[in-house]
């Protein structure tokens, strides 16, 4: 196991902080400062570079220090997730995950096959409500935008808010089992309380997921943050 441990990363954590923690998964999550990466600090971790900006480099050097301890905790062995031509995480056999890093937070979540199929995680930072009133036709479905109307601004964005999130939660799940992309507007959030939700597809992906398919998410706000998770059992 690799010693060193990045500046640019806080120590990690493995509290959890979702409303219901899955069996036998684990979630592992840091802070990041990209002015703290050094030009090393992705061959002391033993981990392979990825290019872009120091965010991009902190964001994914971060995400896969999650998920190498994740993987670690779950299976016993420690790994990196390779990426794969479609620039998604390559999980190895027997495991299932997720990596999410938004507004200096990483966290990965790892969970054996034989209790979850996929899993889809997102975090995001709460939306301005201006940001998110220009964002809401490219979010929300016709029949979305409408069940906004009786909200004052404030809470209107958050629901855009969460709803972003969801929705990339449930692409996160599905595309491992479709290998079929979708947008903001083939699916739907149907209905939410207070940490969970229920969302529904809107198109066909193949043949076992189709249009009118209903997933269940839950989700938590924290730190002007919200953090999502769509899993499918096995």
């Amino acid at each position: 196991m690799n010693a060193y441990h990045p500046a640019c990363c806080s120590p990690l954590d493995d509290h959890d902080p979702l409303p219901r923690p899955l069996a036998g998964a684990q979630l592992i999550s840091t802070r990041f400062d990209p002015a703290l990466l050094m030009e090393d600090d992705f061959a002391r971790c033993a981990i392979a570079p990825v290019r872009g900006v120091a965010k991009r480099q902190a964001e994914y050097l971060a995400g896969r220090l999650c998920a190498r301890e994740a993987l670690r905790r779950v299976t016993g062995q420690p790994g990196v997730p390779a990426v794969g031509a479609d620039r998604a995480p390559q999980w190895p056999s027997g495991v299932v995950g997720s990596i999410t890093h938004g507004d200096n937070w990483a966290a990965a979540l790892v969970a054996p096959d034989t209790r979850w199929r996929a899993l889809g995680m997102d975090v995001e930072r709460l939306l301005p409500a201006a940001r998110a009133l220009r964002l809401q036709d490219e979010i929300l479905t016709p029949a979305e935008v409408q069940r906004l109307q009786a909200l004052d601004d404030e809470a209107r964005a958050a629901r855009i808010s969460l709803t972003f999130s969801l929705k990339e939660s449930l692409f996160k799940a599905l595309y491992p089992l479709t290998l079929t992309r979708f947008y903001f507007h083939d699916a739907e959030l149907l209905e939410f309380d207070q940490d969970s939700a229920r969302l529904r597809l809107l198109i066909d992906l193949n043949t076992h997921w189709r249009s009118g398919a209903e997933l269940d998410g839950q989700f938590v706000l924290f730190e002007g943050k919200v953090l999502s998770l769509v899993a499918v059992a096995a």
